[in-house]
């Protein structure tokens, strides 16, 4: 008897606390994906980067072999300028030094990776009344941006996402869930087929150096915001049509942005992953409010109705794509 009102008393803990312990979950499942990350790039990456430094030492050991009247801490100082230089953007190479980072195709580029929050890393401001605009240009476009985005996104979403799925349920009497989750799906192949696939192969052809996979990778880098620089396209010496190439690229990222969030709100909308995000956040103690409000002799008629209100407005919030409109309202609209 004992054991059975421990585990009773057990159990009713876990269920008081769930918030709690998934949570906590959560937090040890995303450290441990951190480490596993750490652990496979280090034991991809280092081989590589071992055989490149190796690779780096027989070069100069060779160079210096080769030119007795330099010494290597001439070289090494001139290797730091250039390196410093290229940080910025700048390049010594020859065959480099006709495109120019500043340009206002090129601003016009790094201003959409700034604001966007991409930030490839190859080319930066050069001068402090450079860098000062930059704070201050990102302190204000970046929220700028997050609000377009937004605006844009709510208004394409209705057209993409909501009213397709009421469609089909309304006209063929579907299940919203399964339709929700089928249409997901499918936006969800017609944007990697759109601004992934197809542009990765526009990508391999247009950069002379770039394979499907970089091509591939790069629009993964640039459409995730994660911009790591190391793939940056119009930046060959024989780049045809720069400044449009540029633009067009502008014009993709800006694009690709906005149908990623489109896929992602569409997703977030779909009810089970509604009810599998609540199993991580703080429920709201609705107990103690109608508590408090009884206290108060608040349960007037006006309280009550207001009271109903909300609670069908919250269960319509839950509810994946439903709009404030009736059943009738909604089937002339299609009608129309």
């Amino acid at each position: 008897m004992l054991q059975s009102l421990a585990g009773s008393s057990c159990v009713r803990l876990v269920e008081q606390h769930r918030s709690a312990w998934c949570f906590a979950l959560l937090v040890l499942g995303y450290l441990l994906y951190l480490v596993f990350g750490a652990v496979v790039f280090s034991s991809v990456e280092l081989p590589y980067e071992d055989l490149l430094r190796q690779e780096l030492g027989k070069l100069k050991q060779r160079f210096l072999e080769e030119h007795a009247c330099l010494s290597e801490q001439q070289l090494e100082q001139f290797l730091v300028r250039v390196l410093e230089a290229s940080n910025y953007g700048v390049s010594v190479l020859s065959n480099a030094s006709g495109n120019w980072n500043w340009d206002f195709t090129s601003s016009l580029f790094f201003a959409s990776t700034v604001l966007s929050t991409t930030g490839y890393g190859h080319t930066v401001p050069l001068s402090d009344g450079g860098k000062a605009f930059c704070i201050i240009y990102s302190v204000i476009g970046i929220p700028f941006t997050l609000l377009f985005l937004t605006a844009v996104v709510q208004r394409i979403i209705v057209y993409v996402t909501r009213r397709p799925v009421l469609y089909f349920h309304i006209r063929w009497g579907f299940s919203k869930q399964v339709v929700a989750i089928i249409h997901a799906i499918v936006l969800g192949f017609i944007t990697v087929s759109c601004f992934f696939l197809i542009p990765a192969a526009i990508f391999s052809v247009l950069e002379d150096d770039w394979n499907f996979l970089e091509s591939f990778y790069f629009c993964f880098i640039s459409l995730s915001t994660i911009g790591l620089g190391d793939y940056v396209p119009g930046e060959g010496y024989n780049q045809k049509f720069r400044e449009l190439y540029k633009i067009g690229i502008t014009c993709y990222l800006l694009l690709g942005l906005i149908a990623m969030l489109v896929v992602l709100e569409t997703f977030c909308e779909l009810h089970e992953l509604k009810k599998f995000r609540k199993l991580f956040y703080v429920k709201k103690d609705k107990e103690e409010d109608q508590v408090h409000i009884m206290e108060h002799d608040q349960l007037s008629f006006s309280s009550i109705s207001d009271q109903a209100a909300s609670m069908k407005d919250d269960q319509k919030a839950n509810e994946p794509f439903v709009t404030s409109q009736s059943p009738t309202s909604n089937d002339s609209s299609l009608n129309n």
